[in-house]
Protein backbone atom coordinates (compact mmCIF):
# COMPACT_ATOMS: atom_id res chain seq x y z
CA UNK A 1 0.00 0.00 0.00
CA UNK A 2 1.44 3.57 -0.82
CA UNK A 3 1.73 6.15 1.45
CA UNK A 4 -1.78 7.32 3.64
CA UNK A 5 -2.66 10.81 4.17
CA UNK A 6 -4.25 11.47 7.73
CA UNK A 7 -5.60 15.20 7.12
CA UNK A 8 -7.91 17.70 8.06
CA UNK A 9 -11.19 17.48 6.29
CA UNK A 10 -12.66 19.65 3.72
CA UNK A 11 -15.95 20.33 2.85
CA UNK A 12 -15.70 18.72 -0.29
CA UNK A 13 -15.03 15.61 1.38
CA UNK A 14 -18.88 15.72 2.99
CA UNK A 15 -19.92 13.53 0.59
CA UNK A 16 -17.28 10.53 1.19
CA UNK A 17 -17.79 10.95 4.72
CA UNK A 18 -21.80 10.46 4.57
CA UNK A 19 -20.98 7.40 2.45
CA UNK A 20 -18.49 6.52 4.97
CA UNK A 21 -21.44 7.20 7.94
CA UNK A 22 -23.90 4.59 6.61
CA UNK A 23 -21.02 1.85 5.89
CA UNK A 24 -20.48 1.99 9.71
CA UNK A 25 -23.94 2.66 10.91
CA UNK A 26 -24.88 -0.60 8.85
CA UNK A 27 -21.92 -2.31 10.20
CA UNK A 28 -23.14 -1.19 13.63
CA UNK A 29 -26.67 -1.99 12.76
CA UNK A 30 -27.79 0.78 13.41
CA UNK A 31 -28.14 2.59 9.45
CA UNK A 32 -32.29 3.32 10.53
CA UNK A 33 -30.79 6.14 12.96
CA UNK A 34 -28.60 7.97 10.05
CA UNK A 35 -30.70 11.26 10.12
CA UNK A 36 -27.90 13.45 9.06
CA UNK A 37 -27.20 14.81 5.46
CA UNK A 38 -24.60 15.81 3.72
CA UNK A 39 -25.64 18.99 3.94
CA UNK A 40 -25.78 19.07 7.53
CA UNK A 41 -22.48 17.54 7.87
CA UNK A 42 -21.33 20.60 5.91
CA UNK A 43 -22.74 23.51 7.74
CA UNK A 44 -22.08 21.54 10.98
CA UNK A 45 -18.64 20.95 10.63
CA UNK A 46 -17.22 23.82 8.47
CA UNK A 47 -19.53 26.81 9.19
CA UNK A 48 -18.01 29.69 11.89
CA UNK A 49 -18.29 27.86 15.12
CA UNK A 50 -18.26 24.47 14.02
CA UNK A 51 -19.67 21.47 16.11
CA UNK A 52 -17.06 19.21 15.02
CA UNK A 53 -13.66 18.20 13.42
CA UNK A 54 -12.61 15.53 10.79
CA UNK A 55 -9.68 13.77 9.98
CA UNK A 56 -9.66 11.91 6.65
CA UNK A 57 -7.78 8.89 5.37
CA UNK A 58 -6.44 9.51 2.15
CA UNK A 59 -4.67 7.29 -0.45
CA UNK A 60 -3.18 8.92 -3.63
CA UNK A 61 -5.18 8.59 -6.72
CA UNK A 62 -3.06 5.66 -8.51
CA UNK A 63 -3.89 3.45 -5.76
CA UNK A 64 -7.77 3.96 -5.70
CA UNK A 65 -10.60 2.04 -7.23
CA UNK A 66 -11.38 2.72 -10.44
CA UNK A 67 -14.20 5.30 -10.17
CA UNK A 68 -13.73 5.35 -6.37
CA UNK A 69 -12.84 7.72 -4.03
CA UNK A 70 -9.28 8.95 -2.58
CA UNK A 71 -10.92 8.81 0.77
CA UNK A 72 -10.76 5.67 2.89
CA UNK A 73 -11.50 6.48 6.58
CA UNK A 74 -12.39 9.42 8.73
CA UNK A 75 -12.07 10.20 12.20
CA UNK A 76 -15.00 12.91 13.30
CA UNK A 77 -14.54 14.38 16.65
CA UNK A 78 -15.10 17.02 19.35
CA UNK A 79 -14.03 18.81 22.17
CA UNK A 80 -15.76 18.34 25.69
CA UNK A 81 -15.08 19.94 29.22
CA UNK A 82 -14.60 17.52 32.58
CA UNK A 83 -15.32 19.56 35.40
CA UNK A 84 -12.50 17.08 37.13
CA UNK A 85 -10.24 17.31 34.68
CA UNK A 86 -10.56 19.90 32.73
CA UNK A 87 -10.53 20.09 28.45
CA UNK A 88 -11.14 16.56 26.93
CA UNK A 89 -11.62 15.29 23.33
CA UNK A 90 -14.60 12.68 22.34
CA UNK A 91 -13.92 10.92 18.98
CA UNK A 92 -17.46 10.00 18.07
CA UNK A 93 -16.17 7.66 14.92
CA UNK A 94 -13.59 6.07 13.63
CA UNK A 95 -13.70 3.92 10.59
CA UNK A 96 -11.69 2.86 7.38
CA UNK A 97 -13.45 0.91 4.38
CA UNK A 98 -12.97 -2.88 4.73
CA UNK A 99 -10.60 -3.09 1.64
CA UNK A 100 -7.99 -1.26 3.69
CA UNK A 101 -8.56 -2.11 7.30
CA UNK A 102 -5.19 -3.56 8.28
CA UNK A 103 -2.99 -1.19 7.03
CA UNK A 104 -2.62 1.05 10.05
CA UNK A 105 -4.76 3.58 8.61
CA UNK A 106 -6.73 3.30 12.13
CA UNK A 107 -4.26 3.61 14.41
CA UNK A 108 -2.59 6.80 12.17
CA UNK A 109 -6.48 8.64 12.68
CA UNK A 110 -5.91 7.79 16.21
CA UNK A 111 -2.37 8.66 16.78
CA UNK A 112 -3.72 12.17 14.83
CA UNK A 113 -6.45 12.66 17.35
CA UNK A 114 -4.32 12.18 20.31
CA UNK A 115 -1.92 14.80 18.90
CA UNK A 116 -4.75 17.32 18.38
CA UNK A 117 -5.78 16.71 22.01
CA UNK A 118 -2.30 17.19 23.07
CA UNK A 119 -2.17 20.18 21.24
CA UNK A 120 -4.71 21.58 22.72
CA UNK A 121 -4.01 20.88 26.20
CA UNK A 122 -6.68 17.75 26.68
CA UNK A 123 -6.46 15.15 29.51
CA UNK A 124 -8.32 12.63 28.57
CA UNK A 125 -9.52 11.35 25.01
CA UNK A 126 -12.57 9.47 25.19
CA UNK A 127 -14.88 7.38 22.93
CA UNK A 128 -18.00 4.15 23.08
CA UNK A 129 -17.37 0.95 21.73
CA UNK A 130 -20.95 -1.24 21.21
CA UNK A 131 -20.77 -4.15 23.54
CA UNK A 132 -20.37 -6.73 21.14
CA UNK A 133 -17.78 -4.82 19.23
CA UNK A 134 -14.99 -6.77 20.75
CA UNK A 135 -12.35 -6.44 17.99
CA UNK A 136 -12.75 -2.63 18.49
CA UNK A 137 -12.05 -3.06 22.11
CA UNK A 138 -9.33 -5.08 21.63
CA UNK A 139 -8.26 -2.43 19.17
CA UNK A 140 -8.11 0.38 21.57
CA UNK A 141 -7.34 -1.66 24.71
CA UNK A 142 -3.32 -2.32 22.71
CA UNK A 143 -3.25 1.43 21.94
CA UNK A 144 -3.63 1.91 26.00
CA UNK A 145 -7.15 2.72 26.40
CA UNK A 146 -9.35 1.47 29.68
CA UNK A 147 -12.86 0.37 29.56
CA UNK A 148 -14.85 2.53 32.14
CA UNK A 149 -17.25 0.02 32.60
CA UNK A 150 -15.22 -2.21 34.15
CA UNK A 151 -12.68 -0.12 35.68
CA UNK A 152 -15.09 2.80 36.99
CA UNK A 153 -18.39 1.26 36.61
CA UNK A 154 -19.71 4.38 33.98
CA UNK A 155 -22.42 4.01 31.82
CA UNK A 156 -23.33 6.02 29.30
CA UNK A 157 -26.93 7.80 29.00
CA UNK A 158 -28.75 9.61 26.02
CA UNK A 159 -31.62 11.64 25.89
CA UNK A 160 -33.17 11.65 22.31
CA UNK A 161 -35.43 14.42 20.42
CA UNK A 162 -38.58 13.80 22.39
CA UNK A 163 -36.82 12.88 25.42
CA UNK A 164 -35.37 16.79 25.58
CA UNK A 165 -39.22 17.94 24.26
CA UNK A 166 -40.54 15.70 27.49
CA UNK A 167 -38.30 16.98 29.69
CA UNK A 168 -38.96 20.94 28.27
CA UNK A 169 -42.68 20.28 28.96
CA UNK A 170 -42.41 19.07 32.82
Amino acid sequence: MAAVLIREATEGDCGDIMKMIRELAEFEKLLDQVKISEGALKTDGFGENPFYHCLVAEIPPESREPQGSTVVGYGLYYFTYSTWTGRNVYLEDIYVMPKYRGQGIGSKIIKKVAEVALEKGCSQFRLAVLDWNESAMDFYKARGAKDLTVAEGWRFFRFDNEAMRELVRM
